[in-house]
């Protein structure tokens, strides 16, 4: 890029970040040969919409001499025109060349001639020079546009080339959101004020996503699997997904595939391991080969994480109100105090846990922070996310912002939370969404 056009991105670097909707681009930026598709891979990995259009803003200052008037030319058809105005203040008149590779013609080079022996004896006596047959083909040089091109190595497989689960039935399938606030005396469990407010968040969000939501206000252990077995035996041949919210204390729990465990109103817990098992393949059969996602606002344990000390580049600090809580309960020594007779289709046993995914508010083991006026980090930032970003991006890189921007908040100005998830999905998954 010319030194003149990087000063001009690097001027209105503040706006560009602030406005700039980076999603927008990609396709002309790469139908035009500024970037590649891993190139593109990467920027939205960078996490949020301002992190996407600081990193796109970076690149291309390195991406040749094409790619200030190719974004200008971006900016117009995607209906950036404010920016494309910005950018074009002061800066002499831009025009799109075409990418010309220029021909080089490479000299010939003949080596020296070489010995060919049969025999220790015969060395020297029987020489055979060995000189090139023809004039080699002049070669072209790559195009600016094109020379951070990465070659792969043989087999591997493009990630933009992994399919993608059938997400476009209508309704895309059922939501089921457990929501418990108000803990019975005997149970020793706080009221988790605030979780209304998540509550209502994702109910609005998933309605938005096509599905057909269902909200339980304060149930016990034996009515949360009640809710989740009716769920289970619904017939959902015709939908694509089923997705189940689970907002309460929690507490950590022995387990051999998902940690953690969510309480009832009454003080008894149910385990995120037998919660997933009611919409495994075996137990409902209309759901195989389609995603299930678990998201569980709830504490993993009672630790608290301080966090680490790290340069002040790598950090954007987000300091948490006086109002946050925990959803915190000690270690509960087992998962065997729950009495496995009262549902038969919810044994212990879990299959191969194919199509599913479980994300976590919390760590294992630390809490989860919540602000009584305002909800959970964790809500907050995954609705927000959601929004913003399900038109282009898949769940797990959804997810993946999800964890960074949560890591940045701080808890009375000390206390850190860090999401998480386990993945056992085979597929990309893209929500629908509406213009």
């Amino acid at each position: 890029m010319e030194e003149i056009h990087k000063k001009i991105l690097q001027r209105n670097r503040t706006n560009l970040v602030r406005d700039l909707n980076p999603s927008s681009l990609y396709d002309g930026l790469l139908e035009k040969g500024v970037f590649t598709q891993d190139m593109i891979d990467e920027i939205k990995s960078a996490g949020t919409r301002r992190d996407q259009a600081r990193k796109l803003v970076q690149d291309l200052e390195s991406r040749g001499s094409r790619a200030f008037p190719i974004l200008l030319l971006c900016l117009e058809e995607t209906g950036q025109h404010s920016l494309a105005e910005l950018l074009q203040r002061g800066a002499p008149a831009v025009q799109i060349q075409p990418a010309t590779p220029n021909q080089v013609d490479l000299p010939v080079v003949r080596p020296l001639p070489l010995s060919v022996c049969t025999d220790v004896e015969q060395q020297g006596k029987d020489t055979v020079p060995i000189y090139p047959i023809q004039k080699p083909s002049p070669t072209l040089s790559p195009s600016p546009e094109r020379e951070y091109t990465i070659t792969r190595p043989p087999g591997r497989i493009r990630r933009d080339s992994i399919q993608s689960y059938k997400m476009d039935a209508s309704p895309c399938g059922h939501c089921l959101i457990i929501n418990n606030v108000e803990f019975e005396p005997e149970s020793q469990l706080s009221c988790r004020k605030g979780s209304n407010i998540d509550c209502d968040k994702l109910e609005k969000r998933f309605k938005a996503l096509n599905f057909i939501v269902e909200v339980r206000t304060n149930l016990k252990q034996k009515q949360i699997t009640h809710a989740l077995s009716a769920l289970s035996k619904k017939d959902h041949s015709q939908c694509d997904c089923c997705v189940v919210i689970m907002l309460s204390h929690g507490t950590e729990v022995s387990h051999n595939r998902f940690p953690g465990a969510v309480y009832g109103v009454d003080g008894q817990h149910v385990p995120v391991q037998r919660i997933t098992n009611y919409l495994n393949g075996q137990h409902c059969p209309s759901l195989q080969g389609k995603p299930k996602l678990f998201f569980i606002q709830a504490c993993g344990g009672d630790e608290r994480d301080t966090g680490f000390e790290v340069s002040p580049d790598e950090v954007e600090p987000s300091i948490g109100g006086a109002d946050d809580q925990t959803d915190a309960i000690p270690l509960s020594s087992s998962s065997d105090s729950l009495s496995m007779s009262d549902e038969v289709d919810a044994r212990a046993t879990l299959p191969t846990p194919s199509d599913i995914l479980v994300s976590y508010s919390t760590f294992p083991g630390y809490v989860s922070w919540r602000d009584t006026q305002s909800g959970s980090w964790y809500v907050e930032t995954l609705d927000q996310i959601l929004e913003e970003n399900a038109a282009t991006d898949d769940l797990v890189t959804m997810l993946m912002m999800v964890n960074h921007e949560v890591s940045q908040n701080s808890a009375k100005g000390l206390y850190k939370q860090m999401p998480g998830s386990f993945n056992f999905l085979r597929k990309l998954l893209h929500f629908q969404t509406h213009a």
